[in-house]
């Protein structure tokens, strides 16, 4: 089952990054699918055509796990 991360790079704007597991504390690197900034948008440094992308571990200052659908329709903002 795919996790929904947002991957903060040095020096960019973070980015959405659909990963098939959580990553090992032995990967030297991310691997990740459909890379798209949080608004949906391409992103500018990465061609088109890609689909899977891999960030090296010293580029990256945190991940953070985003809800899934199903998570955010059961746990959700309830104002009264």
């Amino acid at each position: 089952m795919a996790v929904t991360v947002l991957v903060h790079i040095v020096n960019e704007d973070p980015i959405v990054l659909d990963v098939d597991d959580l990553p090992d504390p032995t990967d030297q690197y991310l691997i990740g699918m459909n890379p798209r900034y949080r608004d949906g948008k391409d992103v500018s440094y990465v061609m088109e055509d890609v689909t899977t992308i891999l960030f090296p571990w010293h580029r990256i200052t945190f991940v953070e796990l985003l809800p899934s659908e199903e998570e955010e329709r059961i746990i959700g903002r309830v104002r009264e």
